[in-house]
């Protein structure tokens, strides 16, 4: 129905289609509607029944973790790979892997598919070799399904062909090339061929390394420099302590002979050791008889002479000196002293002997320790020098060694991932390779749906054109809409 309304001073014409009007247009074009719409059914029936039959094959691949690709990573052991579940990016990688173009040109080539099914005009124009194999590589990409299974580690490949041989050969050449170009991509190549090479070079230098080792120690005269510096040390730490030692003793010993010297000036060389008084025997003998001898003389004289007599006189004198000199005699007894050497003056006069020539001695063995201290020293610091040279020497030949173990390990480990790629055991693997199919695709349930909503779509369309395409009025609406006056009566047509 049309209504003109206005809207203050703009006035515009707007039209409302209400569910009516789209029913009428329906029940008015239903002739039209149904005749369209079983054409186009019989004629989705007719290509449904005349379709060429296709065969599907089928395949599943299966990827998993069992084995661990190596990774090459400078350290001496291979680092410890944890294996985990196959994500579900992985399993999306793999396949889109699968529908790569350098593949599915490679599956072209080796079925074929360019020759046959191919369009005769591009043919005829002489586009072959290349351009026809790309052609037919995007036709196999459209054909090929390729999904991962929910839930699973597996990736389901399908693929259509009038030929079920063909299908099945399509298929099985896809997973063939497929595992040959993961075993490629997984891998870098000439790994080998470069581990043995590194190998090779540090076997080399390790010798060579080796070798002036071995020179070394025959120029230089030492074995081991650094076990003779740890003993040449050690004897330079004793000797120092005996010069050290040695250099204690002689000050030492200097200071027990200041002090026995100042000892021995204060004692006496010798010492009484024995005082013995007595009267002289002879002498007092001699005096006595001289006396006997002047008595006698005075007697004799007495008897001749008077006492008055100068001779009497003298003889008498003579008696009284030698009496005087007796009493004196016995008076003064002879004194017999006896002297020897000082026992103490003696002990400290062998004790500074001997501590001179302890000095003597210390002396000496203080010079010869001296010497050898430098000697020693000079000797330590020549087999420093050579301790350097030679770790220097242990340290290339052991890092040589190293990395030659390292480049050996690797290189056994690259021979394997080779083994292991020439039997094709990898982290995929054929779980189904595809078989010959037997039946066909039951295809006509899909031509006949799709020709089912076709043939809707292009009625209700073809009504809708034709209904608006009519130039007849068809309802009072209309005729007052387009004259402007109002419909007095209206006669329905027979049917309506």
């Amino acid at each position: 129905m049309f209504e003109r309304n206005s809207n203050g001073n703009q006035s515009e014409e707007q039209q409302s289609v209400t569910l009516r009007d789209l029913l009428s247009v329906g029940f008015r074009q239903k002739r039209l509607m149904i005749n369209t719409s079983l054409g186009i059914f019989s004629l989705a029936i007719l290509v449904a029944a005349f379709l060429p039959a296709k065969y599907q094959a089928e395949m599943k691949i299966l990827v998993r973790h069992e084995r661990a690709d190596n990774v090459v990573t400078p350290d001496r052991e291979q680092p410890v790979q944890v294996r985990t579940e196959v994500s579900a990016e992985e399993l999306q990688s793999e396949a889109e892997l699968l529908k790569s173009r350098d593949l599915l040109e490679k599956v072209v080539l080796a079925c074929g598919l360019q020759k046959s099914g191919g369009p005769s005009l591009w043919n005829s124009l002489g586009h072959e070799g290349e351009d026809l194999t790309a052609l037919a590589a995007a036709k196999l990409e459209k054909d090929l399904q390729v999904e991962p299974i929910k839930l699973t580690n597996l990736i389901c490949v399908k693929y259509s062909s009038k030929d079920p041989q063909l299908a099945a050969h399509v298929l099985n050449t896809l997973a063939s090339l497929y595992l040959e170009k993961h075993l490629a991509i997984h891998r870098a190549p000439g790994e080998f061929e470069f581990f043995h090479q590194q190998a090779e070079e540090y076997r080399k230098a390790l010798i060579n390394a080796e070798t002036k080792l071995t020179n070394f120690s025959k120029e230089e005269g030492v074995v081991n420099p650094t076990l003779e510096k740890e003993i040449t040390v050690r004897k330079l730490a004793d000797v120092e302590a005996d010069l050290k030692t040695t250099k204690a003793n002689i000050v030492e010993t200097q200071e027990r002979i200041r002090k026995l010297e100042a000892q021995l000036k204060t004692l006496p060389n010798r010492q009484t050791t024995q005082v013995r008084t007595s009267d002289n025997p002879q002498l007092m003998e001699r005096m006595k008889s001289t006396l006997l001898e002047l008595e006698l003389k005075r007697t004799d004289l007495l008897t001749k002479f008077e006492p008055t007599y100068r001779p009497v006189q003298e003889v008498e004198q003579q008696i009284a000196e030698t009496k005087a000199a007796i009493a004196a005699a016995e008076k003064a007894p002879l004194r017999d002293e006896t002297t020897d050497r000082d026992p103490t003056y003696e002990a400290l006069r062998s004790q500074l002997a001997k501590a001179q020539t302890d000095l003597a001695a210390l002396e000496a063995r203080a010079t010869a320790t001296a010497s050898l201290v430098r000697q020693y020293r000079e000797q330590s610091e020549d087999l420093d020098t050579k301790e350097f040279l030679h770790k220097d020497m242990l340290r290339a030949a052991k890092a040589d060694e190293d990395n030659y173990m390292l480049y050996l390990r690797k290189q056994e480990e690259a021979r394997i991932s080779d083994a292991l790629d020439r039997q094709r055991i990898s982290n995929v693997v054929v779980a189904e390779p595809a078989a010959v199919p037997f039946k066909a695709q039951a295809r006509w349930p899909f031509v006949l749906l799709l020709g089912g909503l076709l043939a809707v779509v292009a009625s209700v369309v073809l009504a809708f054109a034709v209904d608006y395409w009519d130039p007849s009025l068809r309802t009072p609406e209309e005729v007052e809409s387009l004259l402007g006056s109002p419909v007095v009566a209206a006669i329905p047509r027979d049917g309506e």
